[in-house]
């Protein structure tokens, strides 16, 4: 017998933490279940022939909204080739309505709600020992011998330090991001989150996440991502696990987490402030501005104190601070989202998301989606096409935006042009917007463009302004192999470049700029880059 765990990750990068930890709970029985992770990137009829070759006798898919339409379209083909395989699915996607999915698939089996460690530990024991009954198993809703729809209780909520670790042989995770949780659940309410529906935080014993930690370090992995909901809503916990790490860095690892910046205390801040540069990054959901949209989505948020914490992060230099935006909220039109983003960006964090609205089953702002007009996207991702407040035409134009901000400011390719840029603008979101405009208008945002032409195209909308600025910014991230068209004639400087370039050796590159019209030496050296932006060190010349 053996049990096929299936997983459909949104990147190759990725890797997906609950098919490991339903192995690892699996007993006595893990040894006849395998994990098979693919991404959605790949053709159906690739997954499929994998599938078919490992010739597994039951398939338990793990579903979200990033991989649904995919396994769905592998469960409707896969008896196909394998008539006798029992198929299974688990995951957010699923557990919230359960009866329908089987409804909608006949070829399924049955669902595992909720979280699945004891439940699939108690159906592997039903299919390779025989020993249980589908009936007695809490969190299945399954087919009965007759075809009828049966739905068990609820399988009560796992203890944390019960669980165990469930990544084995790391060098097999060695180019993908590390996933690890030592919580579960929210203490807020936030109406759009599915964690907001569990209203009780559970942690992982210090000394367990300690002793898991130790493993990630000790194989130097590159990356952790806590997957807690709110990493530092106990900030004793937090300060005690921020200064283990302190304590315990590799120089290597770096750890991700997701907090309430408006909670972060000064113990937090001061350990914040004497860690490594790339030691953690942090993500921080600000979702809106507009204080009756935060009202109306049931967040508690104390926005200035968020605002302080950011620039005081900020000012440490040491630390990535990734803040998100949501569009398509409860009582925030197109206006009132400018507005939104304008003071998030102002911000400057490493990294500004504007990601939109996704109306998940099962959530508050589900339940309340004729209220708000809320019309989304009928199939995963569920995404918001407009609402009372916005039009989808408000939406286009947040998508151009979108596009643009991941383009020219995420990317950290054009920070001192976009410096300078933005000078010209009372407001970042009006050239965000402006230069989206005119991608489209000109076709350019049905092109896949190499960096150089995003330089051209800015260089196209703007005028030559800016050439400086852009030479300065394609070299602070590498030494060019072909100069750029729009960089300064060095012919009249190359006996003084040739000096420098025999002091200071090949890693590094020698660039002119003209200041009042006369020429200033500037060194990129590439084998000191800053360890949040990769930019090289840059030093003037005399």
């Amino acid at each position: 017998m053996k049990i096929l765990l299936a997983a459909v990750n949104a990147k190759y990068i990725h890797s997906n933490p609950a098919v490991y930890s339903l192995k690892a709970s699996a007993g006595r029985c893990r040894d006849q279940v395998e994990i098979a992770e693919y991404t959605i990137n790949q053709q159906t009829d690739e997954i499929l022939g994998d599938l078919y070759k490992k010739q597994p006798d039951v398939v338990a898919f793990s579903c979200y909204i990033w991989n649904r339409r995919m396994i769905g379209e592998l469960l409707q083909e896969l008896p196909k080739i394998l008539p006798h395989v029992r198929l299974w699915a688990g995951g957010p996607e699923v557990s919230y309505d359960a009866r329908h999915f089987l409804e909608l698939y006949p070829q399924v089996d049955g669902i595992m709600r909720g979280e699945g460690e004891g439940t699939f530990g108690q159906l592997a024991a039903y299919y390779i020992e025989g020993k249980e009954r589908l009936s007695e198993i809490k969190g299945l809703t399954y087919r009965g011998e007759d075809g009828t729809i049966c739905e068990n209780a609820p399988a009560p909520m796992a203890d944390l330090d019960c669980l165990p670790f469930f990544y084995g042989d790391m060098t097999s995770f060695r180019n993908k991001i590390i996933y690890y949780e030592s919580s579960r659940g929210c203490p807020f309410r936030c109406s759009y989150c599915l964690s907001s529906i569990e209203k009780q935080v559970r942690f992982r014993s210090l000394s367990l996440v300690e002793q898991d930690l130790t493993k990630f370090l000790d194989a130097k992995v590159p990356q952790v991502k806590f997957v807690d909901r709110t990493f530092n809503i106990d900030p004793k916990r937090t300060v005690h696990l921020w200064k283990w790490l302190l304590e315990h860095d590799n120089g290597v690892t770096n750890f991700h987490f997701e907090i309430g910046a408006d909670l972060i205390t000064e113990e937090e801040l001061d350990v914040m402030s004497r860690m490594r540069p790339g030691l953690i990054q942090l993500e921080i959901g600000v979702q809106s501005t507009n204080v009756s949209t935060i009202k109306q989505i049931d967040r508690k948020m104390d926005l200035e104190r968020l605002k302080e914490t950011v620039e005081q992060i900020r000012s440490f230099r040491n630390i990535h601070q990734h803040l998100d935006l949501i569009a398509g909220l409860p009582e925030e039109d197109l206006e009132s989202f400018h507005r939104s983003f304008d003071e998030v960006f102002a911000l400057r964090p490493q990294q500004l998301q504007l990601g939109f609205l996704k109306v998940l089953k099962g959530s508050g702002m589900h339940q309340r989606a004729k209220e708000y007009g809320l019309v989304f996207h009928g199939e995963p991702p569920y995404e918001v096409l407009r609402t009372n407040w916005m039009s989808y035409g408000d939406i286009l134009c947040l998508k151009r935006v979108e596009e643009m901000v991941e383009i020219y400011y995420n990317s950290h390719q054009f920070e001192q042009t976009l410096e300078q840029i933005l000078k010209r603008y009372e407001s970042p979101f009006d050239f965000f917007c402006e230069l989206g405009v005119y991608y489209e208008s000109r076709g350019y945002d049905r092109i896949s463009h190499s960096r150089m032409a995003r330089y051209e195209i800015l260089r196209e909308f703007l005028g030559q302004e800016y050439d400086q600025c852009m030479v300065y910014d394609l070299y602070a991230r590498e030494n060019l192999k072909s100069r750029p068209p729009f960089a300064l004639d060095l012919r009249p400087y190359r006996q003084k470049l040739k000096a420098y370039e025999k002091d200071y050796g090949k890693q590094v590159h020698v660039e002119v700029f003209l200041y009042e019209e006369k020429p200033v030496y500037v060194l990129f050296d590439y084998e000191r880059r800053d360890p949040l932006t990769k930019e090289a060190s840059v030093e003037v010349l005399h």
